[in-house]
């Protein structure tokens, strides 16, 4: 069930919405308890057969969790061996659906190349969102052995791991961001303010996705898919196919994050800040600090900090940058693709701390030196977007080609990819529309703060008042022009991650 569906918006939300709160009246638990239920509902519209693993994972990591926090008659070792063995069982039920495959691909390859039998291939569905609910357990488990977590509830263990608004694509939820608030009866109650809020919000990120990401997805997958299939673009067609893909990613993921944080909202509950205008970043370091702000979070502490992270000289310090991105890039799937992406990233990342150190020296930049860091920023994220994109090395190679201008130059952007005239000028103007909004509009949410709001009116209650209902009219108005665009299948792209 898509967020951008009819099932979802007008019958699977306002019934979980209302019976949430009804519940709530009563009894705070069963309400906790119904939430999870119809979480467990909406993942299993998309597969029943993923159900019983979710379930499996769920059990075994609350048991483990039982077991890995202090207490009489528990041993340090005894603990850190509980830690290895449960974090070798996740670890490996992830390697197992999302890169056996992938491993038994690499070895065939090896085997035809030495003129031997290939091994089958083991056929496994990926189980969507694994990757999200394994992280999240994760952390919560290495918590657990720290001695953070004090939530015993097994009722509100299952809501946070299967939480719909965050289950599918993220955030990577922490036990700490989330537990007090399904404790706190408050969250039982209805919030005509929040909800009001929380739709406005999940209205705006519906708009990002329809109204600009799928467009832009529209002529990315014309320029991505020719090359997949043999098509050599020129240089305006390949800068202009990886810009739509720049701006597609963006709103396609900045739109489900806000969609996730607008339905949490309006159930009382406040997701963690996830996405905060990355394009605007003067370099990559703090791109990294506005993209998917909960993986790279989950990644410096659970994998960057233990490798090491700065405390063992500057070497091994670029050197932990680096193999943090790279296991990040294939985190996002199973393909050399995502680990160059990662490979790239990680090697951004040592060259900005190596420019830092030695060159910058914690000088302020001026507004020439931002301006010139942004564009350097913003041209190697879309170098990056390529292979991230690309269904093979051979495409992502033949794509770069193009940006290099190796396979000439095109006066009509698209003409070679068979496009429709007319819609030519929508694309352009939606490309204008997308890169205002995010290079220049604040982000719809600054730290669980709606930003359309003036604070020069916060005196004035007569004209708040005012903006407050041409912004309600705005908003009603935006909702009728995205169902109109209801109707065809659009997953998000973080689905597949």
């Amino acid at each position: 069930m898509l967020f951008n569906s009819y099932a979802f918006i007008f019958f699977f939300f306002p019934i979980v919405l209302v019976g949430f709160f009804l519940i709530g009246k009563r009894n705070a638990r069963a309400a906790a308890g119904f939430l999870a239920l119809a979480s467990l509902f909406f993942y299993g519209w998309w597969s029943v057969q993923a159900l019983p693993l979710l379930l499996g994972s769920i059990c075994f990591n609350y048991w483990a969790g039982l077991r890995l926090t202090p207490g009489p008659g528990r041993t340090d070792t005894g603990r850190k061996r509980m830690l290895v063995f449960a974090l070798v069982v996740n670890l490996g039920v992830l390697a197992v659906f999302k890169y056996a495959n992938f491993f038994v691909a690499n070895v065939n390859d090896g085997l035809l190349a030495a003129g031997y039998s290939p091994i089958s291939m083991l056929h496994i569905a990926l189980p969507i969102g694994i990757s999200f609910y394994t992280f999240t357990q994760i952390a919560f488990l290495v918590d657990c052995w720290q001695g953070k977590v004090h939530e015993r509830s097994f009722v509100h263990y299952v809501l946070f791991v299967t939480y719909f608004p965050h289950l599918i694509a993220g955030p990577v939820l922490h036990h700490a961001q989330m537990m007090p608030q399904f404790a706190n009866p408050a969250t039982y109650r209805v919030d005509y303010d929040k909800v009001a809020l929380g739709l406005a919000i999940f209205v705006f990120g519906l708009a990002k996705k329809l109204l600009i990401g799928d467009p832009m997805g529209e002529y990315a997958d014309l320029m991505f898919n020719g090359v997949h299939n043999g098509m050599t673009p020129t240089m305006g067609t390949a800068w202009v196919g990886v810009l739509a893909y720049t701006l597609q990613i963006y709103f396609d993921f900045s739109g489900y994050s806000d969609m996730a944080v607008g339905l949490s909202l309006c159930l009382g509950v406040q997701l963690p800040l996830n996405f905060n205008s990355p394009y605007k970043s003067t370099n990559i370091i703090e791109f990294w600090r506005r993209w998917h702000i909960s993986l790279s979070t989950f990644l410096r502490d659970y994998l960057y900090v233990p490798l090491g992270g700065n405390r063992k000289g500057p070497a091994r310090r670029y050197l932990n940058l680096f193999l943090t991105m790279l296991l990040g890039g294939l985190w996002h799937g199973a393909a050399w693709t995502f680990v160059i992406w990662g490979a790239l990233h990680g090697f951004f990342l040592m060259v900005n701390h190596l420019w830092n150190a030695k060159v910058r020296r914690n000088a302020k930049p001026g507004r020439l030196a931002r301006l010139l860091g942004w564009l350097l920023t913003f041209v190697c994220v879309m170098i990056a977007w390529v292979v991230f994109r690309a269904e093979s090395m051979h495409a992502a190679t033949t794509i770069y080609q193009a940006m290099l201008g190796l396979h000439g130059t095109s006066d009509s952007v698209f003409s070679e990819l068979g496009a429709v005239p007319y819609r030519k000028n929508d694309f352009f103007h939606t490309l204008l529309v997308g890169l205002f909004i995010c290079l220049v509009m604040p982000p719809t949410i600054t730290l669980q703060r709606w930003v359309p709001q003036l604070q020069a009116l916060a005196g004035r209650p007569r004209l708040a008042w005012v903006f407050t209902a041409l912004m309600a009219a705005f908003t009603v108005y935006l909702l009728g022009v995205c169902v109109s665009k209801l109707g065809s299948y659009s997953p998000f792209l973080y689905f597949q991650f």
